[in-house]
């Protein structure tokens, strides 16, 4: 019985913060990050600043989000896929994985929060640890995968330019038509992909 609360209870606070960050993100889209306040945000949801933070430590988190929440699915991803495929595609797939999973949240607000965090100098520095935190797991993953000289550095460079395409193609995704962010992904992993 207490396993069942405790599931409801994970799924009513994932549903609580999903909501802030909802009404967040459309603030900071309309009006800019800078000039929205904690306070303003929670009024709109009907909420305390008190409870804000509950769920979110810092304004900027009601952006970024859990810079934990995609690292080990991206390990994972790649790890079934490393031995099986070369370490391109595996990266290639592993961040598409993540993408695809995305999309069932809803587009629009996945959109405003690549908007706002491009706009934003503070929100693009977060986005950069979060990068980092990334490469720190994938790297020796794919320096295993590799053999020969360099292993290291063809690794770091490899997982490098997996990142600068995700960036790439969620900036494209957000300012553009095309709904398909993986798709897109996958057209900028194949621009490298002679180049390797």
């Amino acid at each position: 019985m207490s396993d069942t609360r405790s599931g409801l209870r994970d799924i009513t606070r994932d549903a609580v913060r999903a909501r802030i960050a909802a009404v967040a993100l459309e603030r900071f889209d309309a009006d800019g990050f800078e000039n929205v306040t904690v306070e303003q945000v929670a009024a709109a949801v009907g909420i305390s600043a008190r409870s804000f933070h509950r769920y979110f430590p810092a304004k900027e988190d009601a952006v970024i989000g859990d810079p934990a929440r995609h690292r080990e699915a991206l390990a994972d991803a790649f790890r079934s896929r490393a031995g099986t495929e070369p370490a391109w595609s595996a990266l290639r797939e592993a961040f598409a994985e993540m993408l695809e999973r995305g999309s069932t949240d809803d587009p629009e607000t996945g959109r405003r929060s690549v908007r706002v965090m491009t706009s934003t100098a503070s929100l693009r520095a977060r986005n950069l640890e979060k990068h980092q935190a990334w490469a720190d797991v994938l790297t020796p993953l794919v320096a295993e995968q590799l053999r020969g000289p360099g292993t290291d550095l063809r690794a770091r460079v490899l997982v490098q330019a997996a990142l600068g395409c995700f960036d790439v193609a969620i900036a494209t995704w957000a300012t553009g038509d095309d709904a398909d962010a993986a798709g897109i992904l996958r057209r900028a992993f194949d621009v490298i992909e002679p180049a390797r």
